[in-house]
């Protein structure tokens, strides 16, 4: 649960299908290395706290047949990013492949420098306080602040929550530039089918909270005991953008609470890191309403996605 507990899937066959491989589009560039894309699949496979995985676990995750995916564990072995363990005839990830997440994280200043304003709201709120960027159709967390008031497991660096239905999600969402959401919203409405109509709804009431107020909301949405605000961050370095959450069980974060004091210092917050990074300066709430007024772009984004 968003910055909470420790994320439940939301069904089997949609946990897997976010490991699908890329779509047909990338089959038709030529430029694309569609073994390299498989083998990242099966890296990819392993989730946090997952343990050992075999080759049959690994096909099904990534939807790759089972003769390629022993192809590709072999080669992965070979190159030091997968351990064999025979005796279970499995496969866990080897130092090597860790290394590029250690790699990445620490080239991602944004996750040092808000460290000290994380703990700074975490410890004025109580909530847990993360950051994190896209992964698919998922946010991953690659910075958390918590504290031992905070009950049950928790979410930690490595983590994914849904896009949709989180308040850090929903603030990237709105985030983007026009056609890069637009490209989002028709891969969720695909992804999620039948459950889109009401995602798409949360999501269009979420740009009209964020015109108004510089954050989303997600209360309930997408686990019924947790509620939290998010809010993206913009830098002009050309990475980005990035999404924070600061979030609590629901009895401690009631709406009311939301939007009157969690959503203004989380805003606070990011503006004050963003200023820090050398990032795009805020737009005033005049400006932002009038970027993304209520039956304007808001409501026309989303419509075309239907």
């Amino acid at each position: 649960m968003e910055g909470y507990f420790e994320a439940r899937r939301l069904s089997t066959k949609s946990a897997w299908q976010e490991m699908k491989r890329p779509g047909k589009k990338v089959a038709t560039d030529r430029s694309f290395v569609v073994a390299l894309s498989r083998g990242l699949d099966v890296l990819r496979a392993f989730h946090p706290n997952d343990g050992l995985l075999g080759n049959q676990e690994i096909a099904a995750r990534t939807n790759l047949p089972k003769p390629t995916v022993s192809r590709l564990t072999y080669t992965l072995t070979k190159l030091g990013y997968l351990t064999p363990v025979p005796r279970f005839e499995k496969y866990q990830l080897a130092p090597s492949a860790m290394s590029l997440g250690y790699a990445a994280l620490a080239n991602l200043g944004v996750r040092h420098l808000s460290e000290s304003y994380r703990e700074e709201v975490m410890q004025a709120t109580g909530g847990a306080v993360a950051v994190g960027g896209r992964d698919r159709l998922s946010m991953i967390y690659f910075g958390q602040s918590r504290s031992g008031l905070t009950l049950g497991v928790q979410l930690d660096v490595g983590s994914r929550i849904p896009i949709a239905t989180t308040a850090m999600g929903r603030a990237f969402i709105w985030a983007l530039p026009n056609d890069e959401r637009a490209s989002l919203l028709r891969e969720l409405r695909e992804h999620y089918g039948s459950r889109w109509p009401l995602m798409r709804d949360g999501i269009e009431r979420s740009g009209e909270i964020v015109a108004r107020h510089g954050f989303a909301i997600s209360a309930g949405e997408w686990q019924d005991d947790v509620a939290a605000v998010g809010v993206a961050l913009t830098l002009n370095d050309g990475t980005g953008p990035y999404a924070f959450n600061c979030g609590a069980p629901a009895f401690r974060f009631t709406e009311d609470r939301l939007r009157s004091d969690i959503g203004p210092r989380l805003v606070a917050m990011v503006r004050n890191i963003e200023a820090a990074l050398g990032g795009v300066p805020a737009q005033s709430k005049k400006e932002q309403s009038k970027k993304l007024k209520v039956g304007g772009k808001v409501a026309r984004v989303v419509e075309g996605i239907r």
